[in-house]
């Protein structure tokens, strides 16, 4: 099981500890590092700038948003920036959900995710494979467009610069039983949100096929402290503002993985704590089990115990969500 550095969106501003992190962890052996995006800075623009300042590390985007980007302009910031790294670039892809695809980038969201998904990565594949012009019949992105509110003067191109890897890795952060499942025939990996190694069963069926050298990547929180209780109080942080702001009350993706996790109650308490504006219980809500069931918090002992339970699964990279130098290390020796 490989390791990775997470280091999710920013805040209200870019922190200086980013570059820093990345290279601690390329120092350590660590094999990627990955950004993020919501609904504030952007997943490639920060990778761009830590790979001018690593050389070796994998630079991956968990996940960069499908609405933000049509398929060939996600294709293109792949394939430039794979070029300007020597051959280094993860594509990591999620749809992110209703709220944010019409709230924030102003589009409807996908009257069928798994067509939009496969199509989606179908144009991204074509781009980087480059082994004539782009063309999709499709539902949801075809090429060349062919609406009736177009001109009809749409020609098929191909990608004016040859990418440098006709093959990039190509992941699908999904959380739906069929979502995950198509993921295993179309991509080259899964970025999970949650994981628990004590629950397989949880995604047992949509991972019966997996293809050889397939990714399973889930991103985990890391901190090693003598406090259980305070050490967990991050990941609740973490959960309650996804399970409970992350999505509609109808509809909240996040919020239904937990449930198909087996806290369902838990899951619909928090959500409706969140939404009446109540987030301090909202987090306090969260189940410490739950919290720890889906991250590596607590002495040092106690952590490598519970690695090994991650090592048994599928899991071929443990993405490590943790701004502490200490814990990076630790994990790293643990790991090696």
């Amino acid at each position: 099981m490989r390791l990775g550095l997470a280091l999710g969106y920013w805040g209200r501003g870019p922190s200086a500890d980013h570059v820093p992190l990345a290279q601690e962890a390329e120092r350590l052996g660590y094999h990627s590092v990955w950004t993020a995006e919501s609904w504030g800075s952007d997943a490639f623009t920060p990778l761009t700038w830590i790979a001018a300042r690593t050389t070796r590390i994998r630079l991956g985007t968990a996940v960069a948003q499908m609405a933000a980007r049509s398929p060939t302009t996600t294709a293109m910031h792949a394939l430039t920036l794979d070029h300007l790294s020597g051959g280094r670039m993860m594509l990591g892809l999620g749809l992110s959900g209703p709220q944010v695809v019409e709230g924030w980038y102003g589009r409807p969201f996908p009257s069928s995710p798994l067509t939009a998904t496969r199509e989606y990565v179908d144009v991204v594949r074509q781009v980087l494979r480059r082994e004539g012009p782009v063309e999709l019949d499709g539902r949801f992105h075809s090429h060349p467009y062919r609406g009736a509110d177009g001109t009809g003067l749409g020609k098929a191109l191909r990608s004016i610069t040859h990418p440098l890897r006709a093959e990039l890795p190509l992941l699908l952060g999904a959380e739906g039983p069929k979502n995950i499942a198509q993921t295993t025939r179309i991509a080259d990996g899964w970025l999970p949100l949650y994981w628990s190694p004590t629950r397989p069963q949880a995604y047992e069926a949509s991972l019966a096929d997996l293809p050889e050298g397939f990714l399973v990547a889930p991103m985990a929180r890391a901190h090693v402290c003598d406090d259980l209780a305070e050490g967990l109080l991050p990941v609740k942080a973490m959960l309650g503002f996804y399970i409970g702001g992350m999505g509609h009350a109808a509809r909240n993706f996040h919020a239904d993985l937990m449930a198909r996790m087996g806290f369902e109650e838990e899951a619909r308490r928090i959500q409706r704590l969140f939404l009446e504006g109540r987030r301090e219980e909202a987090v306090l809500a969260v189940p410490d089990a739950f919290a720890d069931e889906i991250s590596l918090v607590g002495p040092r002992e106690r952590i490598a115990e519970r690695l090994e339970s991650w090592r048994k699964g599928p899991v071929t990279d443990l993405l490590v969500l943790s701004p502490d130098r200490h814990t990076l290390r630790v994990l790293a020796e643990l790991n090696s």
